[in-house]
C-alpha cells in the first residue's frame, strides 16, 4: 500500500517538473528533481531508487547505437563527405526556384539517412547554409526557418535515434520502424521543397544555372560511397545481417574509412573534434534517457497511466480519432520536452490506448515520432530552431512566423499519415511483412 494516491503522486511529479522547466532547469535535471520528493515521502522507496532506475536504463545494448550514429554524422562532416553531398544536391536541384534553400532540404534528406540526429543536422546545416543564403539575398528568418525545419527529417527518415529508443522502450521491431519512416520522411521533404518553391516565387530568390547531365553523373559517382552508408545501415538491419547497434558500429567504421582512405580529408585534429562533439551530444541524450526512465518508473509504480487512460477510454474514440488524439498529445508535449524522455514517459502512457483500438504498433510509433519532430522547431523547447537562430545571431521571435508557415504542409502530411496507415505500413508489409505480425 502506498502513502500517496495516483493523483497526489502525479501532482507532485508533474508540478515540480513544470516548475523546474519554468525556472529554466535543464530537462534531464528537472525530471530527476521531480522524482526526489516522492522517493523521500514513500517509506518503501529511497533516493537510491533514482540512481538504480537511471542506471538500469543505460543497461541496454540498443542504446549503444545512439553515440555511434552521432559519431558517424560527425565523421562525415570533418571527412569531406558532407561537402560532396552538397555538390550532388546542387547538381540535382540547384536550378529550381530558391536553389540554395532547395539544396538545404535535399542535403537534409541525404544526411538524415546517415546521422539519425536532428540536432547534429541542424548544427552542421546552419554553419553551411545560413551565411551562404544571407549573401545571396535570402531573408534571415526564412534561412533560419528552412534550415531548422529540414533538420527534423533526421528523426523521421531512417536510421533515426528516436526509432531506436522507441523500439527499445516499447518493444517494436526497429527494422519495421526504419522501413516505415521512409515514405513519410520523403513526403515531408517534398512538402518542404514545395514550400521553398512558393517562397522563392513570392520573394524572387535566386537560382543556379542548370547542371549538365555530365556534371550530375560526375557528382553522383563521387558521392556513391557516401550514399551507400544508409543502404548498409538500413539494409543490414532489415535483412537481419546485424542489429541496430552493430549497424551503427559498422557505419562508424565505414565513415572512418571514407574520410581517411577514400576522400582523405580527415586528420587527427578532425578526428579529435568529431569524438569530442559526439561525447557532448551523446552525454546529453543519454542522461535524458536515464532520468526519464526513473520518472517513468514512478508513473508505473503509482499506476498513473492507468488512471489517466481510464478517463480517455470512456470517450469511445475510434482508431482514426485516437490517432489524432495521440498526435495532439505528442505535439503539445514536444513543445516542452525533449523527444527521448517524451517517448519514455508519454509513449508508454499512450501505448495501451493505441492497442485498445487495434492500432498497429508501427503506425502508432510513426504518428508519435513525426509529431515529436515538430517539437524540435516549436518554442519554448525547439532545440533545432534555437541552434539555427544561435548560428544566425537572430532572435527566435523573428524566425517564428516563417517557421510556423513551413510547418503547415508538414501538418497535412501528419494528418494523411493518421488517416491512411499504409503510408507508414506499405514498405514494411512489402519487404518484410513478418515485422508486423
Amino acid at each position: 500500500m502506498t502513502i500517496l494516491s495516483p493523483g497526489e503522486a502525479a501532482l507532485i511529479l508533474f508540478g515540480i517538473f513544470f516548475l523546474c522547466l519554468a525556472l529554466r532547469v535543464p530537462v534531464a535535471f528537472a525530471l530527476a528533481l521531480a522524482c526526489l520528493p516522492i522517493l523521500v515521502i514513500e517509506p518503501r522507496l529511497s533516493a537510491m531508487t533514482l540512481v538504480q532506475e537511471t542506471f538500469n536504463a543505460y543497461n541496454s545494448f540498443i542504446l549503444l547505437a545512439v553515440p555511434f550514429f552521432l559519431l558517424t554524422a560527425n565523421l562525415m562532416n570533418v571527412g569531406g563527405i558532407t561537402d560532396r553531398l552538397v555538390r550532388l544536391s546542387r547538381a540535382m536541384v540547384g536550378h529550381w526556384p530558391g536553389g540554395l534553400a532547395q539544396i538545404n532540404v535535399v542535403l537534409s534528406i541525404f544526411f538524415a539517412g546517415i546521422s539519425g540526429s536532428s540536432t547534429a543536422d541542424a548544427a552542421s546545416q546552419s554553419k553551411i547554409f545560413i551565411e551562404a543564403q544571407r549573401k545571396e539575398g535570402y531573408d534571415d528568418s526564412f534561412s533560419v526557418a528552412i534550415t531548422a525545419v529540414s533538420a527534423v527529417l533526421a528523426v523521421i527518415i531512417p536510421p533515426s535515434i528516436l526509432m531506436i529508443v522507441w523500439g527499445g522502450i516499447l518493444t517494436v521491431s526497429i527494422g519495421a520502424l526504419f522501413l516505415a519512416g521512409i515514405v513519410p520522411g520523403l513526403l515531408i521533404g517534398l512538402a518542404q521543397m514545395a514550400t521553398v518553391h512558393a517562397y522563392a516565387k513570392a520573394r524572387n530568390y535566386p537560382t543556379y544555372p542548370r547542371a549538365t547531365w555530365g556534371e550530375l553523373a560526375r557528382w553522383l559517382v563521387v558521392s556513391v560511397p557516401a550514399l551507400t552508408t544508409p543502404l548498409i545501415i538500413i539494409g543490414g538491419k532489415i535483412f537481419g545481417w546485424f542489429t541496430a547497434t552493430e549497424s551503427a558500429c559498422i557505419a562508424v567504421l565505414y565513415a572512418g574509412v571514407l574520410s581517411l582512405l577514400i576522400y582523405r580529408e580527415m586528420d587527427l585534429k578532425g578526428l579529435h573534434s568529431a569524438l569530442l562533439d559526439t561525447g557532448k551530444l551523446a552525454a546529453v541524450a543519454l542522461f535524458c534517457v536515464g532520468t526519464a526512465s526513473a520518472f517513468g518508473w514512478l508513473l508505473a509504480y503509482y499506476q498513473i497511466p492507468k488512471a489517466i487512460l481510464a478517463g480517455v477510454s470512456s470517450w469511445g474514440m475510434g482508431a482514426t480519432t485516437t490517432g489524432f488524439f495521440i498526435a495532439l498529445v505528442f505535439l503539445v508535449v514536444g513543445c516542452f520536452l525533449d523527444a527521448i524522455p517524451a517517448i519514455i514517459i508519454v509513449g508508454t502512457i499512450l501505448d495501451p490506448l493505441a492497442k485498445a483500438v487495434g492500432m498497429d504498433p508501427v503506425h502508432f510509433a510513426m504518428i508519435g515520432i513525426v509529431s515529436l519532430a515538430f517539437g524540435l522547431v516549436t518554442p519554448p523547447y525547439g532545440l533545432c530552431l534555437m541552434i539555427a537562430c544561435s548560428v544566425a545571431g537572430l532572435r527566435i521571435g523573428d524566425a517564428i512566423k516563417d517557421t510556423m508557415i513551413m510547418l503547415l504542409p508538414m501538418l497535412a502530411v501528419l494528418a494523411a499519415l493518421i488517416v491512411f496507415p499504409q503510408i507508414a505500413l506499405f514498405l514494411p508489409n512489402l519487404i518484410s511483412p513478418e515485422f508486423l505480425r
